[in-house]
């Protein structure tokens, strides 16, 4: 056998696979898209009155995420991900596609959000709307080098139904996104507010470890959830062979806050979104904006590496 073929150069998804699986560090979430967008662009320190139409929206909220990425703060030394909106996948930063830019740059693996946000309450959930898209946009992100994919849904009351319905709709979609060739994030948020907190999480626990059960042994995916009432709660799930990695959203909690939660969950990582830019804005001079979010990186990444 030639000394070559035991040292084949792995490919560029299997490079990403492996840092996604087992690399220290965060996945950084900045995939507001066309709703949350102003509320993002707000608390960054722009209003409402800098834009007039959606189009000069995505200018500013790209330029934005563009001095994120691009800040010496932000690589894969702490960073393991990003999670785009389809808008910033379409976009370049410094004359590279962003999710070429964040690989072959900053050795950050490029995730893109999916979903076409949530249908109205029912059974105390919210849904994903339905994506008569997703072929096509699985196909363009492929295209692009994106990794895995990410998609949302919400549960709001610690209803059987309304979770099962939750975790049924984000398999059946997840195995899609397989089949496309990419890895899912499946979310299904537990609002922080739910009454039954516990409860819900207690029902959606069961409902995602008997979905993972049935994936074929060589596929696998992640997950994103709601930092947990019961430390720990996820741990079957951290450890079973179907998941690469389970993540933890931020939720509505301060940086604080969520940071002080996640470290109690032995094996579960970060994917902060308001959490992560809290406190930056297009006043800060590149100095103050860089230490900034130096600060935000070093806390999120040392909560995440319990």
């Amino acid at each position: 056998m030639a000394a070559h073929s035991i040292h084949r150069v792995k490919s560029v998804n299997e490079q990403q696979k492996e840092k996604m699986g087992s690399a220290p560090g965060f996945i950084a979430a900045l995939d507001q898209s066309g709703g949350s967008t102003p509320k993002a662009l707000k608390l960054y320190g722009i209003g409402e009155d800098a834009f007039s139409n959606d189009e000069e929206m995505f200018d500013l909220v790209h330029a934005m995420r563009t001095r994120i990425i691009t800040s010496p703060a932000f690589g894969g030394d702490r960073i393991l991900a990003a999670i785009l909106f389809e808008n910033t996948m379409d976009r370049t930063i410094l004359g590279k596609s962003t999710a070429a830019y964040l690989w072959e740059e900053k050795q950050v693996v490029p995730i893109l959000k999916v979903d076409k946000g949530l249908a109205d309450e029912s059974d105390g959930v919210q849904l994903m709307k339905p994506m008569p898209g997703l072929g096509d946009l699985l196909k363009r992100a492929v295209a692009a080098g994106i990794f895995g994919t990410k998609m949302r849904s919400v549960i709001k009351q610690a209803n059987e139904a309304g979770i099962k319905s939750v975790v049924t709709q984000q398999f059946e979609i997840g195995r899609q996104i397989l089949a496309a060739g990419l890895v899912p994030i499946i979310e299904p948020e537990v609002d922080i507010h739910c009454p039954d907190k516990a409860g819900a999480e207690a029902i959606l626990k069961r409902e995602i470890l008997a979905e993972l059960d049935k994936l074929p042994a060589d596929q696998q995916v992640m997950l994103k959830l709601t930092l947990p009432e019961q430390d720990d709660l996820y741990k079957e799930c951290i450890d079973h062979p179907r998941i690469l990695r389970v993540v933890a959203l931020s939720g509505g909690y301060s940086r604080h806050e969520a940071n002080e939660r996640l470290a109690r969950q032995h094996g579960m990582v970060a994917s902060f979104s308001r959490a992560l830019t809290e406190g930056l804005t297009a006043q800060q001079s590149d100095d103050e904006f860089n230490a900034m979010l130096d600060d935000a990186i070093q806390s999120i990444y040392d909560a995440s590496i319990t």
